[in-house]
Order: C-alpha cells, then sequence, then structure tokens
C-alpha cells in the first residue's frame, strides 16, 4: 500500500492511498463467506456455493464493493498511522478507481488537529477578589442558621410579610376555571415570592377565612403566559418565630457551646468558602489570559458540529426537563434567535481551544496521570451526576469513556502548572498563594472545560 498526505489548510488533510489488489484477498474472501450464508442457490447446500456460481448470478461487482466497505477503514488507519496525523471525526472517502484484479484507489478528507505553539506563559498576571470576611458577613450566616430553626404558631390576627399562610387557590382565564388551575392547603410564607406575582398583597391583611382576587400571569401549566384571575382564600395564619440567639442555640443548632464558638466557626467556613472561590476566579482568569496568548485554528467542521450538538443538548436535555421550549428559554433569557446563536458559536470555538491549548501542555510538560488522581476525578464526577461512584464507573467503562476522563484530569494538570507559573495578586494588592486550594479548583476548573470542550478524540 502506497499514501501520501496533502494539506488542504492547518486543520484539514487529504490522504490519497493507493492498495495493490492482492491486499484485498482477505476481504474478498470475507465477502464471498458472508455471501454464502445469506443467498440459496438451488443445487448447492447453504454455505457451499463457488465464488464463480456467486459472480455469475449475483455480479462480481456486488462481491466487490462488499469487500471494498470491509476493507476500507483498515487501509485508511494504515495511511493515518504512516501520514502521522491526529485525525478529528471521521473522514470523507471517495473511490478514484477499483479495477479488478489490478488495484483500489481512493482518497480520505479529514480534520486533523492544528500544531499549537505554546508560548511562554511565565509573564501571565491576573487580580483576584481578595478574602474578605466582615462581621456582617459572619452576622447574615447565623441569621441564615437561624431562620432553618424558626418554629410557627398559629395566631388569630391578619395576615402579615414573614407570616406563613396556608391558602386555597382557584385560577380562571376567560371566566373557566382551569382544569390544574385549583389547589387547596397551600403553606406559603408572605414575602417569599416562591407563588404567583400578587399573591403577597393579596394575603397581606387577611385573617382565617378571608379571601381576595387578583389578576396574575401564570407561571406554568396548561394556560401558561396567560393572564389569569386568581381567587385566594386563607385558612389559617401561623407567625414565625425565631429562637433566641444566646449559647442554648448555639448547643441547638451545632455541635458548639457557645454562641461565640458558633461564630467563629462561622467566620472559617466562610473564609474557606472564598478562599475556594478566589481559587476558582484565579484558574479562570489564567486561563482567559492563556487564551489570548495562543493562536488556534477552528476546524469548521468539528465547530458546527459542537454548535449542533451544544444546541440538541440544550434543547433536548436540560429545558425539556424543565419544560420548557427554547423559544420560550429565549424569551426569559431576553436574546433573539441570532444572539443565541452567536453565543453558542463563541462558546464552542473557547471550548475547543481550551481543550486543544490544554492537550498540547499535557505533551509539552509530559504530564501523567496515575489510578488515585483518576479515582479522585471519578468520585468528584459521580457526586456532581447523582450517581454513586460504582454506578457511574461502570457506566464509563461500558461508554468506552475512560479515556475522556484521563483527559480531563490531564487537562486540570496541566492549568495547574499554567496558574503556578502566573502572578496572582488580590484587590488589595496581595500576592496570593493558591497552594492549598490549587489543586482542587483546578480539578474542577478542568472538569467544567473539560465538559464545555468539544469531544475532539477520534
Amino acid at each position: 500500500m502506497k499514501s501520501a498526505v496533502e494539506t488542504l489548510n492547518p486543520t484539514r488533510v487529504r490522504l490519497t492511498v493507493e492498495v495493490p489488489f492482492e491486499e484485498l484477498k482477505d476481504s474478498l474472501d470475507a465477502a464471498y463467506k458472508k455471501i454464502n450464508q445469506q443467498v440459496t442457490v438451488k443445487g448447492f447446500r447453504k454455505g457451499k456455493v463457488p465464488a464463480r456460481v456467486i459472480d455469475q448470478r449475483f455480479g462480481r461487482g456486488a462481491v466487490l464493493e462488499e469487500a471494498v466497505n470491509d476493507a476500507l477503514p483498515k487501509f485508511y488507519t494504515e495511511a493515518v498511522n504512516e501520514a502521522e496525523i491526529n485525525p478529528l471525526g471521521q473522514p470523507e472517502v471517495d473511490i478514484t478507481e477499483l479495477k479488478d484484479g489490478e488495484t483500489l484507489n481512493f482518497t480520505a478528507e479529514v480534520d486533523v488537529r492544528p500544531a499549537v505553539e505554546i508560548p511562554d506563559y511565565s509573564g501571565i498576571e491576573v487580580t483576584v477578589d481578595a478574602v474578605e470576611v466582615t462581621d456582617e458577613d459572619v452576622e447574615k450566616a447565623v441569621e441564615q442558621l437561624r431562620e432553618r430553626f424558626a418554629s410557627t404558631n398559629p395566631v388569630e390576627r391578619a395576615a402579615a410579610e414573614g407570616d406563613v399562610v396556608t391558602i386555597d387557590l382557584e385560577a380562571k382565564v376567560d371566566g373557566e376555571v382551569l382544569p390544574d388551575g385549583v389547589a387547596n392547603g397551600v403553606s406559603y410564607t408572605i414575602g417569599s415570592g416562591e407563588l404567583l406575582d400578587g399573591v403577597d398583597e393579596a394575603v397581606t391583611g387577611l385573617e382565617a377565612g378571608g379571601e381576595a382576587t387578583f389578576t396574575s400571569q401564570l407561571k406554568g401549566g396548561s394556560a401558561e403566559g396567560k393572564d389569569a384571575e386568581v381567587t385566594v382564600k386563607v385558612t389559617a395564619v401561623a407567625a414565625r418565630e425565631l429562637p433566641e440567639l444566646d449559647d442554648d442555640f448555639a448547643q441547638l443548632a451545632s455541635e458548639f457551646d457557645t454562641l461565640e464558638e458558633l461564630r467563629a466557626d462561622s467566620r472559617k467556613r466562610l473564609e474557606n468558602t472564598k478562599q475556594y472561590d478566589q481559587a476558582t476566579q484565579a484558574q479562570e482568569r489564567v486561563l482567559e489570559e492563556l487564551l489570548k496568548l495562543v493562536e488556534v485554528p477552528i476546524p469548521e467542521k468539528l465547530l458546527e458540529d459542537e454548535v449542533n450538538t451544544r444546541k440538541h443538548n440544550l434543547e433536548h436535555h436540560q429545558l425539556g426537563q424543565m419544560g420548557l421550549t427554547i423559544d420560550k428559554y429565549l424569551e426569559i433569557q431576553g436574546k433573539s434567535a441570532e444572539e443565541f446563536d452567536t453565543e453558542t458559536r463563541e462558546q464552542a470555538v473557547k471550548g475547543i481551544k481550551t481543550q486543544f491549548i490544554l492537550d498540547e501542555l499535557v505533551n509539552k510538560e509530559k504530564l501523567n496521570v496515575n489510578q488515585e488522581e483518576l479515582t479522585e476525578h471519578l468520585m468528584r464526577r459521580a457526586a456532581s451526576s447523582g450517581m454513586s461512584p460504582d454506578q457511574f464507573a461502570q457506566a464509563v467503562v461500558e461508554g468506552g469513556q475512560v479515556p475522556m476522563l484521563v483527559g480531563e484530569v490531564a487537562r486540570g494538570k496541566a492549568l495547574a502548572v499554567v496558574v503556578e507559573a502566573a502572578k496572582v495578586t488580590d484587590t488589595n494588592g496581595e500576592v496570593v498563594d493558591l497552594d492549598e486550594d490549587e489543586d482542587e479548583a483546578s480539578e474542577e476548573k478542568a472538569e467544567a472545560s473539560a465538559e464545555d470542550a468539544a469531544k475532539t478524540e477520534g
């Protein structure tokens, strides 16, 4: 077999392959055997029809077609390996010449990974938010904990903001009660904004047994988006009572004996959260600066496939689970279809570019992934997917996605190398030491980047 490669552009090549006919022998034998099992010829036992009879009855062309279809993937793979290229996606194959007993010639056009030159990235500088926890932040956290331990007690008075009311609702459109427009015994906290627009104003000031009518645009159901006349009846009013902020509360809500210990723990938790957020912010901003440094040509077909995949996943999976159409989603987001298309394309370009650059960094820095790193990543992915580690691992193995996970971890390590070389300062001008948070933040950022990137292998 002879092959030659022609570069059509930085992301696409054409392979020209010449195959001597004798190299088709195994595929021809397999083709005759396959046809033999599928046909019946009078006078011959099934599977024992001679090749010359198959040629006469069904045509030599049918045999050649079967043989070529069987052999092409092997010859294509050999040509790819000989040319030392990294193909992306499936090739467009064109058989240019097929002479029985003489030769098989074909071309294969395929997108390839572009050559990526990684420049010196040690000069990257980024600024991130400073880690600052105020007394107000601590009190807010304690107050939120206090809210979780609030109790409710029935009261005989008009409902006010913050009260918990039990209500019955009935919605009409054009004077007709909707089939899904009745709900009884609904518990609602006034001011929470968790129900229809206008319900807060309607129930405020009502005692148990009182009712009111208001107009509101329905957020879901059979008449979604339509204005409905809603009647609300209050059947019970309860006041929320918060526990006293004292040592007894600390013992009730935590493992601490005193309120001061609880506050100190809240401060530490907030600091840890902000340090993690800071590390994640550093990852994102360093990556943005790295992307600016490197020119990466994007394969057009790969880009179009990625854009279509993103749109499909959004419309048929994410929005489908929420009961939204793409048109309703765009309306909520306040975007036109053109703006959505532009944004999706930009995200796809960024994802593909990120993967190409980080993969090149993996090669340049000779980064490897060990079993412990892969297991930790698998556990994190399992948790985010809502599956148990065993279930997720089984799905990964059955789906042949182990190489994809290895790639995600390796890209995370590559991004960590760049962050380590960058100068990161906070908004107070202080140099930020990310050693404690960098590994985990880098791992999760790379995971997000890898999921966001196109699946360019193969």
